[in-house]
């Protein structure tokens, strides 16, 4: 009886350990688990680092928009962010950005003033910050992402809203946009696939490929992107020249506002294309540059709906749409 008894124990024991792997596993699939502290967790970002942040952090800095743009959605107010463009104050994010340290355009952050600001979690763009990991890591936690394309969004949006202790409301938020976009993309008309083009002005525009955020759901919506797709493993975007612009003829053009300068309309060819003669250039805001949000994607998905068929969706104001998102408790 008691061999028996010690025979049940021992397979217990090893039932036991393989259920722990097995959960530990799982976790680490999902791309971040529980540290061994219970009151921090764990998360592998896309440098591919795992990097250790406080359970539900509450001071938030944001280098880019996006952290800001999730973190408004999940009702935090972060305490610091980087800019786009100097004095301006996003209307995609209710202008609340003017309550936050500045502590820099997204490019160069300041890390003195990031600093100042003594942020308990910092959500990063990757490609503007890795040089400066270890010194930011210095500062407090670190985790960097992409943000260019859509794909990368919903894992992005569901990653964050976990660390900040609101995986359900993330996954909300995915899948009322996958519903929208579908939505919208059944609406419009079937017969109708205006060529566009987003960009950012300059002596040789530098376009974007369909895969990056704000073109994908253009084209999930019927456009044509004349600057295709991206090649594999390749960058998101391209340098397009005002010739081969001519040549593709974009009957709708994306330009990212950031500032009055705008070499591009100076080009004799600018004045020939499609687009600027029908007056179907639009010079749009800061969420179609950082669209990985969930904010700025529904608010683009709307936008690029009414540019590419004004008969079918109406104009869209900005600002209403985004208080629809962002709790009342931190629109104050």
């Amino acid at each position: 009886m008691k061999s028996q008894t010690s025979k049940e124990a021992f397979v217990a024991r090893i039932l036991f350990k393989r259920a722990r792997a097995l959960g530990i596993a799982a976790l680490l699939a999902s791309g971040s688990a529980f540290a061994a502290d219970p009151g921090k967790m764990s998360i592998v970002d896309d440098r591919g680092v795992t990097v250790e942040v406080p359970a539900q952090p509450k001071r938030i800095a944001s280098i880019s928009y996006f952290a800001d743009d999730i973190a408004l959605a999940l009702g935090v107010k972060p305490v610091a962010s980087t800019y786009m463009t100097a004095g301006r104050e996003p209307d995609f994010l209710l202008g609340l950005t003017s309550q936050m340290k500045r502590i820099g355009q997204r490019a160069k952050p300041n890390l003195e003033l990031l600093s100042e600001a003594k942020p308990d979690l910092i959500i990063a763009i990757r490609r503007y910050t890795v040089g400066n990991a270890a010194q930011l890591q210095g500062i407090a936690p670190y985790v960097a992402y992409n943000m260019e394309l859509l794909d990368e969004s919903y894992k992005e949006v569901a990653e964050i809203s976990k660390l900040l202790g609101q995986p359900e409301r993330g996954e909300k938020l995915n899948t009322d946009f996958r519903k929208n976009l579908a939505d919208f993309a059944a609406k419009a008309p079937k017969d109708v696939h205006p060529r566009f083009m987003i960009m950012w002005g300059g002596a040789t525009p530098f376009a974007f490929h369909t895969e990056n955020t704000s073109a994908s759901i253009v084209a999930a919506i019927g456009g044509d992107n004349i600057a295709g797709p991206k090649s594999p493993g390749g960058e998101f975007g391209i340098d397009l020249s005002l010739e081969t612009m001519l040549e593709k003829d974009p009957e709708v053009i994306f330009v990212y506002d950031s500032g009055p300068d705008r070499p591009h309309e100076s080009n004799p060819i600018w004045s020939q294309l499609s687009a600027v003669k029908n007056n179907r250039v639009f010079y749009v805001g800061d969420q179609w540059v950082e669209t990985n949000g969930p904010i700025a994607r529904e608010i683009v998905l709307r936008e690029a709906a009414h540019y590419l068929y004004p008969d079918t969706f109406p104009a869209v104001d900005v600002r209403a749409e985004a208080a629809k998102i962002i709790p009342a408790t931190v629109q104050d």
